[in-house]
């Protein structure tokens, strides 16, 4: 098992880094899930086809993280059908989460495809730099959180403006599913039952989705 970083929970100094670790807790910790942003395409299961990013080489290095707060399943999603995943940096609890070093451009432009924008325009993280958090819409995507940095570069990722109770939470696809806990999978740092374990137990999926349920889907069983 891969060792897990550790965040150093200090705003990073530098507002205009080269590197950032965009820091997913949802189906984009797949790597080839990520590839579609990256180099456009449509996922299997998936009902959008992505632009991808302007520089289309794949991250340098991702690695396996804890993100302080909580994950949990809301909205609908027109891509998986059920909820998305979205985070709240303020609720009790851990998040399971995979970074990947991306260029700052990179970032910006798979920040844009989230949001449902087109990706090519520069994205200003000061506010997400100095403060540990910046809102660029009402949208689900569009707040930017900054939760430290590793290795000196920021750990970046992004969510939804409200919190995790003042949403209706909503249970995610098995297509979701099974992308996101693989992803987690693959991150190496916890084994199935702990995937399966936490998936399971997040607002939106519990009473929805077993541990053993969550274990089919990755072809395994706890």
């Amino acid at each position: 098992m891969k060792a897990l970083r550790s965040i150093d929970s200090t705003l990073p100094r530098n507002q205009r880094p080269a590197w950032v670790w965009y820091t997913s807790y949802g189906s984009n910790m797949h790597l080839d899930r990520l590839a579609t942003y990256i180099k456009g395409g449509r996922p299997p299961g998936a009902a959008r086809e992505y632009p991808g990013c302007r520089n289309r080489a794949m991250p340098t290095r991702s690695i396996p993280l804890e993100l302080t707060g909580a994950m949990y399943f809301a909205t609908e999603s027109p891509v998986w059908g059920g909820g998305r995943a979205f985070y709240d940096p303020h609720a009790d609890g851990r998040v399971l989460a995979r970074a990947h070093l991306v260029t700052a451009q990179q970032f910006a432009d798979i920040a844009a495809q989230e949001m449902y924008r087109t990706p090519g325009t520069e994205l200003d993280l000061a506010d997400a730099l100095t403060q540990g958090r910046a809102v660029l819409g009402e949208g689900r995507y569009e707040t930017l959180v900054c939760a430290g940095q590793v290795d000196d570069m920021p750990v970046l990722t992004f969510t939804a403006p409200w919190s995790t109770d003042e949403v209706e939470w909503v249970p995610p696809s098995a297509a979701y599913v099974r992308f996101l806990a693989s992803g987690l999978l693959s991150a190496g740092a916890w084994d199935v039952e702990a995937v399966a374990s936490y998936v399971a137990a997040c607002p939106g999926a519990a009473g929805h989705w077993s541990e053993q349920s969550i274990a089919d889907l990755l072809g395994e069983s706890v």
